[in-house]
């Protein structure tokens, strides 16, 4: 069968299977080899490896990652999409097909069993646009079993991932992504790479998981300060976290790390945030 990627075999292979993309469950598929062959580069798949594809329709980039000798769990919410995966099955059984969504599906239970003792899996995905957020936000935290999270977002999206302080896209989920994550923006990806084309471009983001810095139940009251912080991210910080801390012991919490008294949250990087933290929770 020639690649799906080409974009006469994909609606072709699409009729016959009587799918028709859905757009507003975020159904865009790759139309271009050479994007599939470079996320399957940056990812940097070994043949001993596991992966878990979010999202992988019509099995395009699965294939090229059965093609690298690895072991790949596919997890698609579409039954029909699901079903036709099932011809990509290699003589080795290297591909674990599970219709389910992954917001629900028991990562934990499944990629356990599924890696070897002293090795963690590796996540690929063209994401669903409006599932984005949520999705990161239950991957990122489980560093036990991945390694990292190669995924498709929107370009605007990915801007947000990647903000620095001092800049309108940085935001909470900027700081909460760095205290899981290392991050970084690996290349853009046009409209046009994709049937039926959305209105937006992509880019492939890379988040590389590590040990946080705070314990779990200290993580709770840091990340109630950076979301409070946030909230109003024009105001001061001794203004925007008075329903939390006295003002004037946010004022001497920022002179004590060096800080301007009456900063605003956007100026204050993971660093800060995490010594501001130390200093108000004492």
């Amino acid at each position: 069968m020639p690649p799906l990627y080409q974009p006469s075999e994909l609606r072709l292979f699409l009729r016959q299977q009587g799918i028709f993309p859905n757009q507003r469950l975020s159904q865009h598929f790759l139309i271009d080899g050479n994007i599939i062959r470079k996320i399957v580069a940056v990812s940097d798949v070994q043949s001993d490896d596991t992966l878990l594809e979010i999202g992988p329709g019509p099995g395009s980039l699965t294939e090229a990652l059965l093609h690298t000798g690895a072991h790949v769990m596919a997890v698609e919410k579409d039954p029909l999409l699901a079903k036709a995966l099932q011809r990509l099955q290699t003589p080795t059984q290297q591909l674990a097909i599970f219709c389910h969504d992954v917001l629900t599906f028991p990562l934990e239970q499944e990629i356990s069993s599924s890696i070897k003792e002293g090795k963690r899996a590796k996540v690929i995905a063209n994401l669903p646009y409006h599932l984005t957020t949520p999705i990161i936000a239950r991957l990122v935290v489980l560093r036990e079993l991945f390694s990292t999270l190669t995924l498709m977002v929107q370009e605007e999206v990915a801007r947000r991932f990647i903000a620095q302080p001092n800049t309108a896209e940085y935001s909470s989920f900027s700081l909460f992504l760095r205290f899981y994550t290392t991050v970084y923006y690996a290349f853009g990806v046009s409209r046009n790479c994709f049937y039926p084309s959305p209105n937006v471009d992509s880019a492939i983001v890379i988040f590389r998981l590590r040990e946080p810095p705070l314990t779990e139940e200290e993580a709770v009251t840091f990340f109630q300060l950076t979301r409070t912080a946030f909230k109003q991210r024009r105001k001061m910080l001794r203004a925007s976290l008075k329903e939390l801390f006295p003002s004037q012991r946010v004022e001497e919490a920022l002179l004590e790390i060096g800080l301007n008294p009456l900063g605003r949250p956007e100026a204050l990087s993971l660093e800060h945030f995490l010594q501001l933290h130390a200093l108000l929770i004492k």
